[in-house]
């Protein structure tokens, strides 16, 4: 297929190597800042577990404009949320009708924003779990583990995108797969404010407990709201807080596959954070503070995290200063 990755940042370059290598035609529609060392050097990806994939500039296609997207017959947009309503204007200006639109971002809005603006194209929610942080300019490495699942639909897009190095799925419940990664993310926030690794985070019981808090919140604010929570691994959602709180030497046997990432992961808010860029608290901790005030649930770690991280602090805090 002719695929027009969107928004090409960490995990659009990331999943465009891999859809380029099986065969597609991709174009990375992005940044001079993301795209011209691409451009001299080719794009590089890495994951945890030794991958390496090299994909030769020649192979790709690069646009800073969106006039890219009248051949696209497929879009994946994966840009951070607050870009989504342009990048729907754009896509509505240029992209065929025929071209289906997958949202591979975080947060639950996207999707809705997106066919409100394109009524004429066959718009389909995703959810990408791991996360994809850029070492160096045209180098982009997944630090942490999961397949991508996109919402079902005619045509058999998950299959046609599927590789053995980037599986992709589909799901008839794609709400609460996406409710599930939400839940999840809201560690990105903490992640962020905390100054530690992904790892040193989880292997420290004061930040998990503090992680078990804000995650009972959301789930509590979800339950309240009748909204389903699918599980991003094979535990239940409501067991992960619980599983986070045990003293360390149980948590490390039990929830071994939580610490199967890099040793060096940050979250993605953390290099938004520290490069002065838009996050997307909003669309995180926001969706569930709006959410709590809807249905009469108190949200206080969660409002309190978006506090502080709107604030855009320069020192690393500790779970204390967070949740005094």
């Amino acid at each position: 297929m002719k695929i027009v990755i969107a928004g090409a940042g960490s995990i659009g370059c990331y999943c465009g190597a891999f859809l380029a290598d099986a065969g597609h035609s991709v174009t990375l529609l992005g940044r001079p800042r993301i795209l011209d060392p691409i451009r001299e050097e080719g794009l590089t990806v890495t994951d945890f577990s030794g991958l390496h994939l090299h994909v030769a500039a020649e192979t790709l296609t690069m646009s800073e404009s969106p006039d890219c997207l009248k051949d696209a017959e497929l879009v994946i947009v994966a840009v951070k949320a607050a870009a989504t309503g342009d990048m729907a204007e754009q896509i509505a200006r240029f992209a065929p009708a025929s071209a289906p639109v997958l949202s591979w971002q975080n947060g639950m809005e996207n999707a809705r924003v997106l066919r409100a603006a394109l009524p004429d194209h066959d718009v389909r929610a995703g959810m990408v779990p791991f996360n994809v942080v850029p070492p160096q300019p045209a180098s982009f490495h997944r630090a942490t583990s999961g397949d991508i699942v996109i919402q079902s639909g005619l045509g058999g897009l998950g299959q046609a995108l599927s590789s053995p190095n980037l599986p992709v799925t589909e799901s008839d419940e794609i709400e609460a797969v996406q409710w599930g990664k939400l839940v999840i993310n809201l560690n990105n926030a903490l992640n962020a404010l905390s100054g530690l690794t992904l790892k040193n985070q989880l292997l420290d019981r004061k930040w998990r407990r503090l992680m078990a808090d804000q995650m009972a919140e959301a789930l509590g604010v979800l339950q309240a709201a009748g909204h389903a929570v699918a599980s991003t691994n094979p535990l239940p959602a409501w067991m992960t807080p619980i599983i986070l709180r045990l003293p360390k030497p149980l948590f490390t046997r039990i929830a071994a596959r939580m610490l199967t990432i890099d040793p060096s992961a940050r979250t993605s808010m953390a290099y938004d954070l520290a490069a002065g860029r838009v996050t997307e608290i909003d669309s995180l901790q926001g969706e569930i503070v709006r959410l709590g005030k809807q249905y009469g649930r108190p949200t206080p770690i969660c409002a309190r995290v978006q506090a502080l991280i709107e604030q855009k602090p320069d020192v690393s805090l500790s779970p204390d200063q967070i949740i005094p």
